[in-house]
């Protein structure tokens, strides 16, 4: 299929991302009733929270729920509201199960089964994982420009996209910690933070295919490209933190930053005699998936994997090729400006 088809085709089904809020599991009058006899009793069913009971003045009976949970779950903010809109999702799907309905979403998000607090286990580990992934592979291609290859008189690289891949792997290794944060507790706060880093990161992304695709190496070619995409994701993200938190939206403008950037890795990658193409063209086919995978969105299998998680998975080979390609890239780069200038 001719990639530049590919366009039309992400950007039309990225539309449908918005209706991925819908939550029918809110207006369930089931579930409602569960949340008042929670937010009043302090029990689902035979599970009880201490800090649910409250007297007659309005106050917790035995002081603020905050100091009555492990110091482990203290920072996870797991108040009287969240534990009952838990619990009586997990009870009101464990009812439907019965009756054979599939699972449904309860404020934008899918049923997950918790693991020591955890909201989302699964992609919490693999978000860890790609941290690990990113850590190394940036670790390794700084050690390779400065230990293995030669540098240049004043002790710079003579690889021109050094600088730029530091702040990619920066953005990169922010943006999957924040990932592991907000899968393990979703507070507005953590929102914020995974998607202003996660726009941030596919931005410059974008700005990197660029320039590395066209080869523009001198500054004011550079900064005719970065200006404006900078100004864009900055203005992006002072949006979602100051003026309205949109989920469809955000996705919108990622999805579409990241088929453009995809596009060009691809289109390059076709036009190039480059000798490691073929792990730009890997890089490519996974990160189609993984924008497959970010429109197919499906309930968690057993309370688990969902199509984020998966995902998430993805993105851990993808890291370890991305970065395999920036090596010999160095490499390839620093041994051809060598035979020019001797």
């Amino acid at each position: 299929m001719d990639l530049r088809r590919l366009i039309p085709l992400f950007l039309a089904l990225s539309f449908l991302v918005s209706s991925l809020r819908a939550s029918e599991g809110d207006a369930d009058p089931i579930y409602q009733a569960c949340l008042e006899e929670c937010e009043k009793s302090g029990c689902v069913g035979k599970i009880c929270f201490q800090h649910c009971k409250f007297s007659s003045d309005g106050k917790p009976i035995d002081g603020p729920w905050y100091l009555q949970e492990p110091l482990y779950q203290q920072w996870k903010q797991w108040d009287c509201r969240a534990d009952c809109r838990y619990h009586c999702m997990i009870a009101r799907e464990e009812q439907r199960e019965k009756h054979g309905d599939k699972p449904i979403k309860y404020h934008g998000k899918w049923p997950f089964q918790r693991v020591y607090g955890i909201q989302e286990p699964v992609a919490v580990a693999f978000s860890a994982l790609s941290l690990a992934v990113q850590f190394h592979g940036w670790l390794s291609f700084f050690i390779l420009l400065n230990y293995r290859l030669p540098l240049r008189p004043d002790k710079r690289t003579y690889y021109e996209y050094t600088g730029l891949w530091h702040i990619y792997a920066v953005l990169a290794m922010n943006f999957w910690f924040w990932s592991a944060i907000f899968h393990s507790r979703d507070v507005e706060l953590t929102e914020k933070l995974d998607y202003s880093s996660a726009v941030a990161l596919v931005g410059y992304g974008l700005i990197l295919a660029i320039l590395r695709a066209f080869n523009l190496r001198d500054e004011a070619s550079r900064v005719m490209v970065a200006a404006p995409l900078i100004a864009f994701v900055t203005t992006h993200i002072l949006y979602l933190n100051f003026y309205k938190l949109d989920y469809g939206l955000n996705m919108k403008v990622c999805m579409a930053m990241g088929v453009i950037q995809l596009l060009i890795w691809g289109v390059w990658a076709g036009v190039t005699c480059h000798p490691s193409r073929f792990k730009v063209w890997l890089f490519v086919v996974g990160g189609i998936l993984a924008v497959l995978l970010g429109i197919y969105d499906f309930p968690p299998y057993k309370g688990f994997v969902d199509s984020n998680a998966l995902w998430h998975a993805i993105s851990i080979p993808l890291t370890y090729i991305c970065w395999s390609f920036v090596q010999d890239d160095a490499e390839l780069s620093t041994s051809t400006l060598l035979k020019k200038i001797n």
